[in-house]
């Protein structure tokens, strides 16, 4: 899925700030949702109740005391739980398929990533991703914020991004964001990206950023995700898999037409540096020649 959670939508409380309004007992009721919610997500409310040791009424008080308006908002909410707290193990322990069915995997795996595909491409804006790029020509600086293998990301859209001249900078290391962060400003235009529960680098290093006036953009999988409450927009792209890893069919299909429409927003510069790169491209000393 990929779609743009606005500025009203990512201030949503997160899971502590919203039992924090219950009465001790209450919280000890429901923490066991936030550490393990993948085991109460089917759940009906009568059922959770019992499994949590309480009875109906109660729990629902609890659900509505967090401001949920009913149970199956509630369960909409615990199933974006599940996806920020997913993990390798989940992915894999959730496969039907045998051990030892390779080629069963593969098809699976081929099947998730054309699903997630799917979701982005029925669920992008392209006028809201217009409005991003805009933002990217006419900041002072665009920086990119991501770690682990999100920094895979960070690179190929700075490689791109650099070649068709924005003045791009990336971190993906803790003191990196640190140094980049304290020099922002309220024109430049901060890009984080992280999935599931998100890096402390990259969340600390967009609050920071939006705290000295930059513009925030996310990139994330579920919109309980620190980058999507803290962000002032965020794009929401799922990474999910049957197999050990994320899958980033969806990501990599965001940034690429996210280049396609930077490329597009400036098209004679583009095509000039183009003819440029070209020259390079056919004789530059680069390319391996027989």
């Amino acid at each position: 899925m990929a779609k743009r959670v606005t500025n009203r939508q990512s201030i949503a409380p997160s899971w502590h700030e919203r039992i924090a309004g219950l009465s001790p007992k209450r919280q000890e009721l429901i923490r066991p949702l936030l550490e393990d919610p993948r085991s109460f997500l089917f759940l009906s409310i009568r059922a959770l109740a019992r499994k949590l040791g309480t009875d109906t009424a109660t729990m629902l008080r609890a659900i509505r005391g967090m401001g949920f308006p009913g149970y199956p908002d509630f369960r909409r909410y615990l199933h974006e739980l599940t996806i920020a707290h997913a993990t390798s193990l989940d992915s894999m322990l959730t496969s039907t398929t045998t051990a030892s069915d390779i080629p069963s995997h593969v098809r699976d795996s081929l099947d998730q990533d054309q699903k997630n595909f799917a979701s982005f491409r029925n669920t992008l804006n392209t006028k809201q991703l217009a409005g991003l790029v805009q933002r990217m020509w006419s900041a002072r600086r665009v920086i990119l914020l991501g770690g682990d293998l999100a920094s895979a990301l960070v690179f190929y859209l700075e490689h791109h991004l650099v070649i068709l001249g924005l003045p791009v900078f990336s971190a993906t290391s803790p003191g990196r964001v640190v140094h980049l962060v304290r020099t922002t400003a309220k024109r430049d235009l901060v890009l984080a990206i992280s999935f599931h529960r998100a890096l402390r680098q990259t969340v600390e290093g967009m609050r920071q950023a939006k705290a000295k006036g930059a513009f925030c953009i996310g990139i994330t999988d579920t919109f309980v995700s620190p980058i999507a409450r803290f962000a002032h927009e965020c794009f929401i792209v799922s990474v999910e898999t049957c197999h050990f890893g994320d899958s980033y069919v969806g990501p990599m299909a965001l940034l690429d037409v996210i280049l396609v429409a930077c490329a597009n927003y400036r098209r004679r510069h583009t095509l000039a540096l183009a003819r440029e790169a070209a020259q390079e491209q056919q004789r530059g000393f680069r390319w391996y020649q027989d």
